[in-house]
């Protein structure tokens, strides 16, 4: 019960959080610099520029339709969940967004800040196995069919149509330009924030000591290891493979103590979107924070 109430309280937070990244976005830069928004925020705002109505009001508007064709696909938790967040963030946007300060300098700076902003404040939520609706629901119910594609690519697609609407509205080049410069930058933040912050390093390790090197790693780095027995494609020669998935800061300690310990040895470092298991990320865990 102490941990259920725990969890929740960090959500709420995180979900305020998300909300203050987003109306900064839109509030600070967005709608001073005139340029189109992503997903249906950028439909609320547009409709706010148009006809003067309040944008987290819109968003929760436009969320229900979306929200009850995608519900079956979602699941009831990631569903509940979203809408918690849909609710904070939308009634932050409306109560302090007309309070945060204004940026009036170039529009291609706003595009930048209001870029990053998004990136954190829909990866932050991404975290806790939560989203801000809309459009995330719909990029979550695709790649529930196709999970190969990552949660950035999907928002740049569809986020780039939305812009190229509200430009085409707009009837400005510039704002069309800025508004894909700030999708790009919220794309680029948001995988960066969601698989920043889960990944890690792969290390594979062909070497003459691979007992000595497995030892090495478990003492020094206290990491685990994997001995995989190979054969070298050209020569024939049996080869000894050492495995180990790290974080990223682990992987360097790893690299330097391999070479000092075998000047010779193979290494091939790759990165890894996810890592599950004993170390890392449990099984079914959809929180980081």
């Amino acid at each position: 019960m102490k941990e259920k109430a725990k969890r929740m309280g960090v959500d709420v937070l995180t979900d305020l959080a998300s909300g203050l990244f987003l109306t900064a976005a839109i509030y600070s830069f967005a709608v001073p610099a005139g340029f189109p928004m992503t997903g249906v925020s950028g439909i609320a705002m547009i409709l706010y520029q148009i006809f003067g109505t309040p944008i987290g009001t819109m968003n929760v508007a436009l969320n229900i339709p979306i929200a009850l064709f995608c519900y079956k696909t979602l699941g009831k938790r990631f569903y509940l969940n979203s809408l918690k967040t849909i609710l904070i963030t939308s009634a932050v946007m409306d109560l302090l967004g007309p309070m945060f300060p204004v940026y009036e300098g170039e529009m291609f700076l706003a595009a930048l800040g209001a870029g990053v902003l998004c990136g954190i404040g829909y990866g932050i939520v991404f975290l806790r196995g939560s989203s801000t609706g809309g459009v995330d629901f719909v990029m979550m119910t695709i790649r529930a069919y196709h999970p190969h594609l990552s949660l950035g690519n999907l928002s740049f697609v569809i986020d780039t149509t939305v812009i190229a609407v509200g430009s085409w509205l707009l009837g400005s080049m510039n704002a069309l330009i800025c508004g894909v410069v700030m999708n790009y930058l919220n794309a680029a933040v948001l995988d960066k924030v969601i698989y920043g912050m889960r990944n890690g390093k792969l290390t594979m390790i062909i070497t003459s000591v691979p007992e000595k090197t497995a030892d090495m790693i478990h003492e020094q780095i206290g990491r685990g290891t994997t001995i995989l027995r190979g054969v070298g494609g050209y020569t024939g020669e049996k080869k000894d493979v050492v495995l180990c998935a790290s974080s990223h800061k682990e992987m360097y300690d790893i690299k330097r103590k391999v070479h000092s310990l075998d000047e010779n040895a193979f290494v091939i470092i790759v990165d890894s979107n996810d890592v599950i298991g004993e170390g890392f990320r449990l099984p079914g865990d959809t929180n980081i924070l």
